[in-house]
């Protein structure tokens, strides 16, 4: 890592910093339901459902109890006829009722995931570049396949649950209680024992929740790391291997622990409920019984039936109500952790009121311009906040080229992010055309300003799709102009696939100079105004840099230029050459002028040829 890069995120904070205390419940759970507000239509369809599939549920133990009562010892084969065809009817209807409702709830619980899932990327791309030098990649990949994974069930079936087996157990103690009060109010005894103890086990697996998915998280993050291409060279290359294995089988046999406890968490509890609601009937026949032996109204043989029917029927409902309950109580973790990136400030946003360039000169200005990290990046700050940039005045006419050198550390690349947005100055102005980069809309600024780094990025895609990235409806005619620019067409074309070829992960197929004049191709075929090199050929051999450098040439012909620089045989024509030391401007001029003043570019000069002799003797 370059020291005039921001700093990494240490390894042990591999979560973003809270900004705020963690919500409350009541308001999470408000949020959470605010989530499903755009489909009420739907769920209405599905409450109703609900409704109608409860009411039929609890008919069919009153057709019982007439067929056990009446049509039976009466005889009356006819009322037996129909009785019996009304409780087949319940069946089917409350099956295609049920059939409805799992097809509205699944579809509406998926788009509601969906717009979980865009709401966190969007945040993402909108987040500044400090946010991921802070934060690990599988961090993040956690956070939208695991977590928002994990709310699967949750959102998709639990809302219809809820309301299902609610309005069944409304439904059903009515019906109770329109049999039998006294056999109610036994039934119902110890109700509140039960959501007592739900909540208690609810409560405990919401805390394993949330250990299992930052555990979840941290095997993510391992996985992206060590089985990338980079990752997997550097293990084998150090011989780490058979540790990472090792590692890798800890951070999992942590996981084992946590998902063990999450499922076992309040097991017999909940158990207990289920022992008890199955015995319940017993408990009813023998209060009846006790009742009648006591000189207690009778109960007839069809009300007992059907009032054991209709506790049974409560029994599945109510264990699942509680069960339910438990669910929402675990979902509140990964919802907490899921709220906690879609509240991640965003520091780098667009005016109300955005400037739009529509043709750019390219005049790139500098005015008074400060930066610091520690004020750029939200988080606490390790010690005395250390200036990367003080007070830089520059101009680059349209068209001219500046090219920026100095020492490790000077803040040379620093100061090129700060044309394109990628950091926000903290003191002074940044302007294009006049224009400060803060007002300009971001499309404006994309289109304005390119940027080839030394770390060139493709993706594990053909070679022409890469290439489009840059500018999705350009033509095959286009790329290829491009390409020969950059001077890598008569290559692509070697290739047995031509632009159809996959680059591989991170361009591993591609060597370090033709990664680079794809990257160069690309911004070619983006064709900005204002253009920012960093570095772009400090890693290369001295024969590819001139064959890279050639490209960099016809990129720059006609375009302002930012050329940030270890090497000075590739800045010596820029029209004027800054040298930063400390984060201030030591000297600025052209080749010749600072030679002639012997100070800091001379001896920056003289290190150079002493290291490469490309560079000429001064």
């Amino acid at each position: 890592m370059r020291p005039d890069t921001p700093p990494s995120w240490t390894p042990s904070a591999q979560e973003p910093e809270r900004h705020a205390a963690e919500p409350e419940q009541p308001a999470q759970v408000r949020r959470i339901l605010r989530l499903f507000h755009p489909y009420r239509g739907r769920l209405a369809v599905v409450g109703l459902l609900v409704a109608a599939s409860a009411l039929v549920s609890v008919a069919s133990p009153f057709l019982l109890r007439e067929i056990l009562d009446t049509a039976i010892p009466d005889g009356r084969t006819g009322l037996l006829t129909l009785l019996a065809l009304g409780m087949i009817a319940a069946a089917v209807v409350n099956s295609v009722f049920g059939v409805l409702q799992t097809l509205i709830s699944t579809t509406v619980g998926q788009r509601v995931m969906h717009d979980l899932r865009t709401a966190v990327y969007d945040r993402l791309q909108r987040m500044p570049l400090a946010f991921f030098t802070r934060t690990r990649t599988g961090e993040v990949q956690s956070r939208i396949a695991n977590d928002i994974g994990g709310m699967q069930a949750t959102v998709t079936s639990t809302a219809t649950s809820l309301v299902s087996n609610l309005t069944s157990v409304v439904a059903t103690v009515v019906a109770m209680l329109a049999l039998d009060w006294r056999l109610t109010v036994v039934s119902l005894l110890l109700l509140p024992v039960f959501v007592w103890i739900s909540r208690r086990v609810g409560t405990e697996r919401k805390k394993i929740t949330s250990q299992r998915q930052k555990q979840m998280a941290a095997m993510s993050a391992m996985v992206t790391e060590s089985l990338s291409v980079s990752g997997i060279l550097l293990g084998r290359s150090m011989g780490r291997s058979e540790s990472l294995t090792q590692q890798f089988a800890q951070e999992s046999e942590r996981l084992v622990g946590l998902e063990v406890r999450s499922n076992m968490a309040g097991r017999w509890r909940m158990s207990t409920i289920g022992i008890v609601m199955a015995a319940m009937p017993a408990l009813i026949y023998w209060a009846a019984g006790i009742a009648l032996q006591a000189g207690g109204p009778a109960v007839s043989i069809g009300t007992l039936v059907a009032f054991v029917s209709l506790q049974q029927g409560l029994l599945r409902p109510t264990v699942s109500l509680l069960s339910t309950g438990v669910q929402v109580q675990t979902s509140l973790a990964l919802f907490a952790r899921i709220f906690e990136y879609l509240d991640l400030p965003i520091d780098i946003t667009e005016p109300a009121d955005p400037v739009r360039l529509e043709k750019v000169r390219g005049e790139v200005r500098f005015d008074g311009v400060d930066f610091d990290y520690d004020s750029a990046s939200p988080g606490p700050s390790k010690g005395a906040s250390k200036g990367a940039l003080r007070g830089i005045d520059l101009t680059v006419p349209a068209g001219g080229s500046l090219a920026v050198v100095g020492p490790t550390g000077s803040g040379k690349t620093t100061l090129s992010y700060l044309v394109p947005r990628l950091y926000d100055v903290t003191g002074g102005r940044v302007l294009i055309d006049g224009v400060d980069v803060r007002d300009l809309d971001f499309d404006s600024l994309a289109r304005a300003v390119g940027v080839v780094s030394q770390e060139t990025y493709l993706f594990h895609s053909s070679v022409a799709e890469n290439l489009r990235f840059a500018k999705p409806d350009a033509t095959d005619e286009e790329i290829v102009a491009a390409a020969e620019a950059a001077q890598i067409h008569d290559h692509i074309a070697s290739l047995p696939d031509g632009y159809d070829t996959l680059v591989g992960e991170r361009g591993y197929r591609f060597s370090g100079g033709e990664k680079q004049r794809l990257a160069i191709a690309r911004t070619i075929l983006r064709d900005p105004p204002v253009l920012i090199l960093d570095e772009a050929t400090s890693a290369l051999d001295t024969r590819t840099e001139q064959a890279v450098q050639e490209a960099i040439d016809s990129l720059s012909a006609g375009r302002t230029t930012i050329t940030i620089a270890h090497r000075l045989s590739t800045v010596r024509d820029a029209d004027q050459i800054v040298v930063l030391d400390g984060g201030r401007i030591a000297e600025r001029g052209t080749h010749e002028e600072l030679l002639a003043k012997d100070g800091r570019y001379a001896a920056l000069v003289r290190r150079d040829v002493h290291l490469s002799p490309v560079v000429p003797a001064v």
